[in-house]
């Protein structure tokens, strides 16, 4: 089966793409976009593959669920597109960076400019129904996603996961923490950032400082 997503992670999928589960899945999402309002835009739904190579990652980001309002979503997890209200957990990731790393709140939204740095900014579900928060869930994709990180787990070395959240912490057991560095907290959205565990956590400048021991060039956040 033909999947439209970058040739570095095609060779490394395609095991993934021929199973009965994925299939499934493609039919699944299909309708919904035949059907329904779906987010993102079905040429974004793999945006943080197209933008991340897998030769070029560095760096892994998780979040949960696409944006279901309209216009937000734009297939990379916490981001927007330019013009593009800032929703909360990207307001509060933004704050952490700016006392962290010393350097102004940015105006724009988009993260895309992570991502061709090398920081795979991986939904653990790349679909979602306008205004229906986890609509997609369940069908397949968090299957695709778990075989993404064991990929990059078994085949890469030194990855820093930022794994933010209840939700991003349960995928530890997916990595080997002998070949990886991965670092927790509490996750950017208000319910949790206003109950302290989020806010402090370092985690950008710890990234670098862990890149910079292992001779990667550092992220421009």
């Amino acid at each position: 089966m033909q999947v439209k997503i970058n040739d570095g992670w095609k060779n490394i999928l395609q095991t993934e793409f021929e199973k009965s589960y994925f299939k499934n899945l493609v039919d699944f999402v299909k309708n919904e976009y035949a059907t329904h309002t779906c987010y993102p835009k079905g040429t974004d739904i793999f945006a943080a593959f197209d933008y991340c190579s897998f030769d070029d990652l560095k760096v892994v980001i998780l979040g949960q669920d696409p944006y279901h309002g309209v216009g937000q979503a734009n297939g990379l997890c916490f981001s927007v597109h330019d013009g593009i209200t800032h929703p909360p957990s990207l307001i509060n990731i933004f704050k952490e960076i700016e006392t962290d790393l010393e350097i102004p709140y940015p105006i724009s939204g988009d993260l895309s400019r992570w991502a061709k740095q090398g920081v795979l900014l991986l939904n653990a579900t790349l679909t979602v129904r306008a205004g229906e928060a986890g609509s997609h869930q369940k069908k397949g994709w968090e299957q695709f996603t778990d075989a993404v990180i064991q990929k990059i787990s078994s085949e890469k070395k030194d990855v820093v996961f930022l794994l933010w959240g209840g939700f991003a912490k349960n995928k530890t057991k997916l990595i080997d923490k002998n070949k990886h560095h991965v670092l927790t907290s509490g996750h950017p959205s208000p319910l949790s950032a206003n109950r302290g565990y989020w806010f402090g956590n370092q985690h950008f400048s710890k990234t670098n400082s862990f890149l910079k021991s292992t001779d990667n060039k550092t992220i421009q956040w």
